[in-house]
């Protein structure tokens, strides 16, 4: 902790149990009230300038070296707008089923991770309990059986992806206009053996987590809770889609902000703003603007903003999910973790389902059509809604990139959780402690955040280099502004 004009500063860094690097900084003044908390995003990753020069059918490999925890999600965006840059935006059958079949796996084992390795130590052993308990450790100690299905889980989803994008990290199955592999019966036998044991234990997670959200709803119904928009994609009847479908807005009370909008129109409805004091920007809905058009994104906007599921007991745990909240959407940050586990579960379904599909063995996998040099794709990754575009020029080099990344668009409504919780738990203590801290760490991993994708920003970015010497002494001191 540090003085400066009557303000103590308290800071986390970093958050643990993220994907990438980020800190938060708390002012308290003299009674130890919160003045100020903010989540800072400490690390820059310019992917948009990297890949500029570069030819189009580079991108689906190049942008998912963004991360190694959803690269299948960064590798299905870029390839969904590569394909309209050849026209061949309408896949064969096999191509659309294989990069779905993809998809589902990332799902599977991206939420696997979350839930089971980075989340649940707080919800099986408290918010305060000791830093030397509270990890994965501690629940492979603890809960043997729990941990080995949180870690057989993902094995199974990162199997999917290998089997579909030729590896089981950074694949290159998705090419502009299709894919260059289908699913062999030997590789469908293969998964198919496992996939009873797979849905049983997705039920069982989905289970955990929805009788740990009711047993405690009364707690956390306030914790880092607070009304909010909701974006997804949809498909046009309102069913949930995770890989295609058009863009859907709802307010707080479930009131349609915009629906319908077709993929190529995102920027006439979505906007950003950038903060001075972080490296993600902060976006919103153009008609609303930014003080009140910020939004969420992810498997709690999802599930508040389909209409259905078009899996049976996916569709059954939505239902349950949504009485909770009288039929509106759930606003609670806690409530993330029932609805990615309904979405572990609906992914799960989709996966054995697909396995049975003969158009997976199809030969037909690749279309083309008429060129275009600019072209937009948008999924929904595991985090959120997951925005890729795409300029080029007659050299079909990339000559201009933006990404929307889905924790970008979470950034706000993270900022708003780390200080209704701040507020709630460390406002007057006379002793701040490493289980207080924990529930801001807490509310962030409610959100699934995965700061090293999100991290760009507009412009020349500032830079500050300080020369000291060994006693500590500020030598000399550059300023970029």
């Amino acid at each position: 902790m540090s003085t400066s004009l009557n303000l103590r500063r308290v800071v986390i860094e970093p958050v643990t149990r993220v994907e990438g690097h980020g800190k938060v900084t708390i002012l308290l003044d003299e009674d130890n009230r919160v003045r100020q908390a903010r989540l800072h995003i400490v690390e820059f990753r310019g992917f948009e300038r990297f890949i500029q020069g570069r030819p189009f059918w580079e991108a689906p490999v190049l942008v998912q070296r963004l991360c190694g925890i959803c690269p299948v999600s960064h590798h299905l965006a870029a390839a969904k707008a590569t394909d309209r840059l050849v026209g061949g935006e309408n896949l064969t059958p096999t191509a659309l089923k294989m990069r779905l079949l993809m998809h589902h796996g990332q799902f599977l084992q991206s939420h696997a991770l979350h839930f089971f390795h980075l989340a649940s130590p707080d919800l099986l052993f408290g918010f305060d309990a000791e830093p030397a308990l509270r990890n994965v450790l501690g629940v492979a100690a603890k809960h043997p059986e729990l941990a080995k299905q949180g870690i057989l889980l993902r094995k199974f989803g990162q199997e999917v992806i290998r089997a579909t994008a030729g590896k089981k990290i950074h694949g290159t199955g998705a090419i502009p206009g299709g894919v260059n592999k289908n699913l062999s019966v030997e590789e469908r036998d293969e998964l198919l053996r496992d996939m009873d044991q797979i849905l049983q234990w997705a039920r069982g997670a989905l289970k955990l987590a929805r009788d740990y959200t009711l047993e405690n709803q009364k707690r956390l119904a306030d914790f880092g809770a607070f009304p909010s928009n909701h974006l997804s994609i949809v498909r046009a009847d309102g069913t949930y889609d995770i890989y295609d479908g058009l863009l859907r807005a709802r307010d707080a009370e479930g009131r349609i902000i915009f629906d319908g909008v077709d993929n190529q129109a995102y920027a006439d409805y979505i906007s950003e703003e950038v903060r001075s004091w972080s490296y993600m920007k902060f976006p919103f809905i153009r008609s609303l603007g930014p003080e009140t058009g910020w939004y969420r994104v992810g498997p709690l906007a999802r599930v508040n903003n389909c209409d259905r599921f078009d899996t049976p007991e996916a569709e059954e745990a939505r239902r349950e999910f949504k009485e909770v909240s009288g039929g509106k959407p759930n606003n609670w940050t806690m409530a993330y973790h029932w609805a990615r586990m309904i979405e572990l579960l609906h992914s799960a379904e989709k996966i054995r389902n697909l396995l049975h599909d003969p158009d997976l063995q199809g030969t037909d996998l690749l279309v083309e059509g008429e060129r275009r040099s600019e072209a937009v794709g948008i999924i929904e990754a595991p985090r959120g809604t997951l925005f890729h575009q795409y300029w080029i020029n007659e050299q079909d080099q990339v000559v201009r990139a933006n990404l929307i990344v889905s924790t970008t668009s979470n950034n706000e409504p993270m900022n708003r959780a780390v200080t209704r919780v701040a507020e709630e738990y460390l406002s007057g203590v006379p002793q701040i402690t490493e289980g207080l801290l924990n529930h801001i760490e807490v509310a962030i991993r409610a959100y699934d955040p995965c700061l090293s994708c999100a991290t760009h920003a507009l412009g020349r970015m500032p830079l500050i280099v300080e020369l000291r010497g060994a006693e500590g002494e500020l030598l000399e001191r550059k300023v970029r502004a």
